[in-house]
């Protein structure tokens, strides 16, 4: 496998990864508006979007180690929902 398709295949595995994360952290600004709070957010958008990626890469990284291959739905459905649970513990979900 030369470096190219190496570095291929990586950004490929993270690309949900990053979709998700990018997601969430929009969705999470943008439905704050309706919850009118007044309170400041703890972290830059480019802040939570790196730590929701992070736990994201390696909920991925767990769902490869744990079924053996990529792309399986239970890999996907760990995903969303570990970034959803961590993006609701960055805005101070229990606070609301």
């Amino acid at each position: 496998m030369t470096a190219l398709n190496l570095t291929n295949q990586l950004l490929n595995f993270l690309a949900p990864a990053a979709f998700v994360a990018l997601v969430m952290v929009l969705l999470g600004r943008f439905f704050a508006r309706f919850f009118k709070t007044k309170r400041q957010f703890a972290l830059s958008i480019r802040q939570q979007f790196a730590i929701v990626f992070v736990v994201s890469a390696v909920l991925l990284l767990a769902g490869l180690v744990i079924f053996g291959r990529d792309g399986k739905m239970a890999s996907y459905t760990l995903l969303v929902l570990g970034a959803a649970t961590c993006q609701w513990v960055l805005l101070r979900g229990w606070r609301a």
